[in-house]
């Protein structure tokens, strides 16, 4: 028997930005769901917000929440297909300082268990800017649950084995 405790479950704290042209606080289910899920897992919610499919609008908010020290992570949710207004992966991406690339993979890799070959619409990145985490997600609740509860939520636990990404936030 090990004298090795598992590092005990590190609290984030985490921003939700939901993007969309006709989403607003009653309506927006995703953010709602991700909401939700973080804080049943231990996490906090640091800030919220709704935006516009815009690039501008959302490098803004997301820049701010990147620059402040209070917020670990952020979720973003929607923006993410091949429609002509879906900009969230060009919005974003210019901002992160590395890329995690197998996060889309393993996203649309989970996805097409549930919807087929429309995961392949699925633009969803992720990555790391000034030590902050961002997610990309699609703008569906079911998405969003798949993202949440068959990836982030053990790679934001820093009991997950052999790793997860709460050591390179907290170091």
């Amino acid at each position: 028997m090990s004298n090795t405790a598992a590092p005990a479950q590190k609290t984030l704290n985490i921003a939700v930005l939901t993007v969309s042209d006709t989403r607003d606080e009653s309506n927006d289910t995703s953010g709602d769901a991700l909401v939700s899920m973080l804080t049943e897992d231990g996490h906090l919610l640091e800030d919220r917000a709704i935006v516009k499919d815009d690039i501008y609008m959302m490098r803004a908010v997301v820049s701010n929440w990147i620059a402040d020290p209070d917020v670990q992570v952020v979720i973003v949710t929607g923006g993410t297909g091949f429609h002509s207004r879906d900009s969230t992966p060009e919005a974003l991406l210019p901002l992160f300082d590395k890329s995690i690339d197998g996060f889309g993979e393993l996203f649309r890799q989970l996805s097409y268990d549930e919807i087929g070959t429309s995961t392949i619409q699925s633009r969803c990145v992720a990555g790391l800017a000034n030590r902050t985490l961002i997610f990309c997600l699609p703008g569906s609740t079911g998405a969003c649950r798949t993202a949440w509860t068959r990836i982030l939520s053990e790679q934001l636990d820093a009991s997950h084995k052999p790793c997860n990404f709460v050591g390179m936030l907290t170091a």
